[in-house]
């Protein structure tokens, strides 16, 4: 039985190009769901594209992505809401203890997550950059830390194979050189 849970909360994404970054970073960090409100979202992906095109390993095919009225009340109770924004008396990424069953909220691309979203999270941390990311390389650094401190990584060969591009076939060259003593 998983006993570890992520989702992504978006609130009234704008752009179908960040969430589709967005469905490729949930595929990549195995996010168990996407959730989004708003109307601005359904309303740019109903005209192109461009949310496929940057979701080019088809995450959004397996990865639930959902449209609800409250992020919030989207959770069950043994969800953790962690708010990530740029937010006075957040704390830093790198000093985040990550919890087991979370839920991560972005603010918007062009905003902020709203004071009574804030006042509900049970935690509220910070990319320490100088200047605000873009919403999809937010998520990104946020799954790649949850995933960097967890006890799950898996890093092997036979990963590099099954995650890498069709066209690389890339080895590292493997040489014994001698230790220079002086």
């Amino acid at each position: 039985m998983k006993q570890s849970y992520v989702s992504i909360g978006l609130v009234n994404p704008k752009s179908p190009t960040n969430v589709g970054g967005i469905m490729r970073a949930a595929g990549c960090y195995s996010v168990d769901e996407v959730f989004y409100t708003g109307k601005r979202y359904p309303l740019a992906a109903s005209n192109g594209t461009a949310q496929y095109n940057t979701d080019t390993k088809g995450a959004g095919q397996q990865i639930p992505l959902t449209g609800v009225e409250s992020l919030v009340d989207s959770c069950a109770d043994d969800v953790k809401i962690v708010c990530v924004d740029l937010v006075e008396g957040a704390t830093p990424l790198p000093e985040f203890e990550h919890p087991e069953k979370a839920i991560y909220l972005f603010g918007p691309e062009d905003g902020t997550i709203s004071q009574q979203v804030i006042n509900r999270a049970d935690a509220v941390v910070y990319v320490p950059t100088v200047g605000c990311m873009n919403l999809a390389a937010s998520v990104n650094v946020l799954l790649y830390d949850r995933l960097s401190k967890s006890s799950q990584t898996i890093a092997c060969d036979e990963l590099i194979r099954s995650s890498r591009d069709t066209n690389n076939r890339v080895k590292v060259k493997r040489q014994v050189r001698p230790l220079s003593v002086g």
